[in-house]
């Protein structure tokens, strides 16, 4: 049998396995899963949960508490489920602008074997745990899966488990940004439900129920403005998407640092896009649902209209000129997920996809880089360091 590939988890995930249901130990940088041995520790559960989520090297060569003997290794060694990144590492990870393959090495020679083995040629990334664009695709296995990060089990309605969840917002967003691809049928179920429907759009329903909206704005706005008038407002509301969709990635749907601490908020993030990052190869749910557009669309006609607060029609077409953007951002990023495109869009697509599988706390525009140079938050797409065992 092959050997099984173990994951380098956020110190965060190992501190939040701390109880009867999942409790992680450390020893060095190696993580082990000692859930299953609670009720049959000699000493009694209440010694191993004490120590939950927590290394244990010192406590297990006490001699005063009780030295364990090579047995108790044994069991460790049984129950190891992958290696532990430190905060310090995560956090100038990902807070980087070149994340990069910053992989602790375990101190042991297995240990760096087993890591270098992981990489082969390729970097990993730890802020997301895999290694290139092509690992988006890859098909996690669900029960795996879950016993490992005891996060979300895919084969299962998704709403009710973030939401009932009880997760601590670090592990929950150390988790939602290492992504999976489901492969037991068109979707994760999200609701399991009546909802379930609501919240899948295929690619095609956006051009096909909007463009209708962009043109009859844009007929009314003819009825009153010269032609020069009408480009002007209408390329004024095309332009002036392009700074929405970066405000919108970046201070909406990656709003992670000011994320409040509840699951009310934690829920709403999974909602708006963290499924997204979750599951990035779901190709019904790349695209805005109507539902939602609908209700994003309200405020940004109001606004259309109140800064072109002395002509009616000056609004009515800038506004369609803005929503004709907003179908250009979701053609493109359905698109950029799921078909070869030309030589301009493979490097837009290269780009966004190390959004998703190096750094997402960085490029945040889909149709172009411009506001990520603008603002410092353009990705370093260099090839990075290749980590190697030494």
């Amino acid at each position: 049998m092959p050997a099984r590939t173990l994951p380098t988890l956020a110190i965060a995930d190992v501190k939040a396995h701390n109880t009867k249901a999942s409790c992680y130990v450390t020893i060095g940088n190696k993580v082990y899963d000692v859930t299953s041995f609670i009720d049959d520790h000699p000493g009694g559960g209440d010694l191993i949960l004490e120590h939950g989520g927590q290394d244990v090297e010192e406590i297990m060569k006490d001699e005063m508490s009780h030295t364990h003997g090579e047995a108790a290794y044994e069991i460790l060694d049984e129950s190891l489920v992958g290696f532990v990144a430190d905060e310090e590492i995560i956090n100038g990870a990902v807070r980087s602008g070149k994340p990069a393959t910053i992989v602790p090495l375990p101190p042991t020679e297995q240990g760096k074997a087993e890591l270098q083995r992981q990489a082969g040629d390729k970097p990993l990334y730890a802020a997301t745990g895999v290694s290139t664009a092509e690992d988006l695709s890859k098909p996690t296995d669900p029960n795996a899966d879950y016993k490992t990060h005891k996060f979300l089990d895919l084969s299962k309605p998704l709403f009710l488990q973030v939401w009932f969840g009880g997760f601590e917002k670090d592990f929950y967003l150390e988790q939602v940004h290492r992504p999976r691809h489901y492969r037991g049928g068109p979707s994760a179920p999200l609701f399991g439900n009546f909802l379930e429907p609501l919240s899948k759009t295929a690619w095609w329903v956006v051009p096909s129920l909007w463009l209708p909206v962009v043109a009859y704005g844009t007929y009314l706005g003819s009825q009153q403005l010269n032609i020069t008038a009408l480009a002007g407002y209408w390329i004024f509301g095309l332009g002036f998407w392009t700074i929405i969709e970066y405000v919108l990635h970046r201070g909406l749907f990656h709003l992670d640092d000011h994320l409040p601490n509840n699951r009310v908020a934690i829920t709403t993030h999974f909602l708006l896009h963290g499924i997204h990052h979750y599951l990035p190869m779901d190709k019904y749910r790349l695209v805005m649902p109507p539902v939602l557009l609908t209700a994003l669309a309200i405020p940004f006609w109001k606004f259309a209209h109140a800064v072109f607060f002395y002509n009616w029609f000056a609004g009515t077409t800038a506004f369609a000129g803005g929503l004709f953007g907003y179908i250009c951002y979701d053609m493109t990023h359905y698109f950029l997920h799921h078909h070869k495109l030309p030589q301009f869009y493979q490097s837009l697509k290269k780009y966004h996809l190390k959004h998703h599988f190096a750094d997402y706390q960085n490029g945040f525009g889909v149709t172009s880089r411009f506001w990520d140079w603008v603002f410092g938050t353009e990705l370093e797409m260099d090839q990075p360091k290749i980590v190697k065992a030494i």
